[in-house]
Parts: structure tokens; C-alpha cells; sequence
């Protein structure tokens, strides 16, 4: 993967109501087709008592597999535009069902529309969601006089730092955005006078939530 990707990381759940009418979007992270059903078949047993359990997930790079239903609701007016909210956030591996419980009044098909997508969105606000960037290591080394400097030009490009080592010299291994590795290395070697010794090491995949590492995958591993 040579391009950001857009995940959900934990699922959520959320309600709206229009009309009377409940509609309760629950929003899950998938791998697999065969996982994505399990999901479906799960929550229409938990609802098993509504008007509707409309469904849509999209799986892969450049979403190579996206299926939807409306589930008895008229053609077009539940399962598409769900899938199209996931797909106009650039959401990936992604599975969605919202559940209706009807409260009488019908809402037509401009009201359904409406109402499925803004209970996916709501459903999206309550989840976990990541950005999977390209990355590579980059073991910097320098002396106790550099690192002060550094770390200042690593977090002024919100580089985070893997590990660091303290011995007679100072040893830092950080996770770098592929698009900005040129920059980074420029940066250190200016700002140390080219006294830092850099070495870019394996590729990997990362995502970050407030700064924080949560997911870390090399390439190849």
C-alpha cells in the first residue's frame, strides 16, 4: 500500500430519530467478506423485532468489494446511500447496518434517503477512526549536543519516535512519513551541521491517534 487508508479502528453506534421512526446505525470494523455477513447476520438477530435491517460494507484497497441492501425498504433508498456515506468518507473495511424500528408515518423516498444516510453518519461520529499512513524507520545517532535539536525538528514535523537509547552517544530510531523522509533527513543534517549519522531502515504502516501509536505493521512481516 503505497497511499493512506482510511479505517475504522473500533465501531460505534448511533441512533437518530425522524418521524417517530428509530434508526440505529451500527458501525464495525471488517477484514473479510465472511466477516462482514457475520456482523449482519449478528445485528439482525439483536433486531430482530424491526422494520428493517438495511446493511453496506466496502472491503479492500480501492474498495475492490462493496455490497449493500435495502432490505425490503424501496429500491435505492437505504443500503446505496449508506454505502455512499462510507464511500464519500474514504472509509475501508468498513460494515454498517442501520435498523429501523417504523413509527407510522412513511417518510418517502427523499425522507429515507435522508434518514439512512445521516443515521450512518451519526453511527461514524461514535466510532474509533484511523488513517493508515506509509512509513519507513530512520535511526538517527549523534552526540548529547544534537539531540536537544532533534527531537525539536521531529516534532515539528509530528514525527514520533519508536525508541531511543542513551549510552556514551545518543540513539533514536524514529517512524517517518514516506513523503516527507527527504525533508526530515535535510532538516537533521542542517540542523546538526551534519554531525547526526542517518540511516532509513524498513517500510512499514502506522496510524496515529492524538500522537499516540496504535497501529504498527512492517511491510513483509
Amino acid at each position: 500500500m503505497s497511499e493512506s487508508y482510511k479505517f475504522t479502528y473500533i465501531g460505534g453506534t448511533g441512533e437518530i430519530i425522524e418521524k417517530k421512526s428509530r434508526f440505529i446505525a451500527t458501525v464495525e470494523p471488517v477484514k473479510t467478506e465472511e466477516e462482514a455477513l457475520a456482523f449482519i447476520e449478528r445485528i439482525r438477530k439483536q433486531y430482530w423485532d424491526a422494520s428493517h435491517n438495511c446493511t453496506a460494507f466496502t472491503l479492500g484497497e480501492n474498495h475492490r468489494l462493496t455490497r449493500c441492501s435495502d432490505d425490503r425498504e424501496p429500491a435505492g433508498t437505504a443500503g446505496r446511500p449508506m454505502l455512499d456515506v462510507l464511500l464519500g468518507e474514504t472509509l475501508h473495511d468498513t460494515a454498517v447496518v442501520v435498523t429501523r424500528y417504523f413509527g407510522g408515518t412513511l417518510l418517502g423516498t427523499g425522507g429515507l434517503v435522508r434518514a439512512y444516510g445521516a443515521a450512518v453518519r451519526e453511527g461514524l461520529r461514535n466510532a474509533v477512526i484511523l488513517e493508515k499512513h506509509p512509513g519507513i524507520r530512520l535511526s538517527v545517532q549523534t552526540d548529547y549536543n544534537g539531540i536537544g535539536k532533534i527531537q525539536y525538528l521531529l516534532n515539528q514535523s509530528h514525527v514520533p519516535i519508536l525508541r531511543s537509547e542513551y549510552t556514551d552517544s545518543v540513539f533514536i530510531e524514529a517512524l517517518v512519513p514516506i513523503p516527507l523522509l527527504d525533508s526530515v533527513i535535510s532538516s537533521i543534517t542542517e540542523g546538526t551541521s551534519g554531525q547526526a549519522a542517518l540511516t532509513p531502515g524498513g517500510r512499514c504502516q502506522y496510524a496515529l491517534l492524538e500522537g499516540e501509536i496504535l497501529l504498527f505493521e512492517e511491510e513483509g512481516k
